[in-house]
């Protein structure tokens, strides 16, 4: 699974990318400085982990992890070509959920590619292109499978109507992703990559004063308000504090936080609520080499959750024993787990919880 990061050119996409990643990309004071998107790997911080290692010390620790993709700056007319519009937009269907970076910062040395900071017209902006070329792409599915469906097939009719409903959405100025779809219309879908489809983060980039108290901010105030109408989700960052904070060794990085009066970097919480947009989360395996948080989409069953290790695990599957990182708070030692009769055994209809700590017994 992977997010991809959009925006405008100038609003600091390739500066976050790099703090979330260590990522290397080229951050520039000029538009189009990322044309090949970059893509990087990134931790999903999480306190259970710290917890379990505590009382299970390992050789080594393993977060989650998820994929960033930098995508460079969309503009107004990509949908048509404009600034290698078609290239940038195909690379945006790929991935699975949007972070959409908005400039709330003013900044002389940093030009705005439309003269002035305005975070509700730049997502308009980028929406808007979004739109037009999903309706491009429906009209022209519509098109081709009409004649399919005129012969009777039941999968072109499904597709035609679900993309019809599309179509007039998005012809009325509405994302995709007000629609109600059912399972059945979600996978017709899949394959299509409707951009206005898919979950979208607004990542509101402030300047250092904001950031402490973002709350007083009337820019983030209405990208709340947009993304509450529009079906997404807000948080707030500084991409030029959290680029400090990520090139600083630990010790100095939390003297730096406590200056600030943050508890941990704005990117821990963008890492985490990406993790969650797309669907995601985590399971841990515990033992003297290591401990491990998994990922695993939500709604995966034991075995399922097993494959994500090793396919042999959820093919020959038997049981998972299974207790919770507050178990292992409470009694401290797996042993006392299994002693105070904690310790689950959860056959192949068990449905994993966000935090289970599992051991797969299985035979091939």
């Amino acid at each position: 699974m992977e997010a991809g990061i959009v925006g405008l050119p100038n609003v600091g996409k390739s500066t976050l990318f790099n703090a979330l990643t260590s990522g290397g990309a080229e951050a520039a004071n000029y538009p189009f400085c990322t044309i090949e998107p970059n893509v990087g790997v990134v931790a999903v911080p999480d306190s259970r982990l710290a917890i379990i290692t505590r009382y299970i010390p390992p050789q080594k620790t393993i977060p989650a992890s998820l994929r960033l993709v930098d995508i460079a700056g969309i503009v107004k007319g990509a949908s048509t070509g404009e600034g290698l519009g078609n290239k940038f937009l195909s690379h945006i269907r790929e991935v699975d959920a949007i972070l959409h970076v908005v400039r709330c910062f003013a900044d002389g040395d940093v030009m705005h590619v439309e003269g002035s900071v305005d975070p509700i017209r730049d997502i308009a902006t980028i929406e808007m292109e979004l739109m037009l070329a999903d309706l491009s792409v429906c009209q022209g599915i519509v098109e081709r499978q009409g004649r399919i469906a005129r012969s009777g097939d039941k999968e072109a009719i499904a597709k035609v109507a679900v993309l019809e409903r599309c179509a007039a959405a998005l012809n009325d100025g509405r994302l995709a992703r007000s629609l109600e779809f059912s399972p059945a219309e979600e996978k017709l879908l899949q394959g299509i990559g409707l951009i206005t489809a898919k979950r979208v983060l607004y990542v509101a980039n402030v300047d250092e004063a904001t950031a402490a108290n973002p709350d007083s901010s009337d820019n983030v105030r209405l990208i709340r308000e947009y993304a509450k109408a529009n079906g997404g989700r807000v948080v707030v960052v500084c991409a030029k504090i959290e680029s400090e904070l990520s090139e600083l060794p630990e010790a100095d990085r939390n003297e730096m936080l406590e200056s600030l009066g943050m508890k941990e970097p704005a990117l821990s919480a963008v890492a985490r609520l990406v993790y969650d947009l797309l669907g995601l989360e985590s399971y841990f395996t515990a033992g003297e080499k290591e401990v491990r948080a998994w990922t695993i989409h939500r709604g995966f069953t034991a075995p399922q959750a097993a494959g994500v290790i090793h396919t042999d695990f959820e093919r020959g599957f038997i049981r998972a024993e299974v207790y919770t990182v507050a178990d292992l708070e409470k009694f401290k030692t797996e042993k006392a787990i299994r002693e105070a009769g904690k310790m689950r055994a959860e056959g192949k209809s068990y449905v994993m919880k966000d935090g289970d700590v599992c051991h797969f017994l299985f035979n091939v």
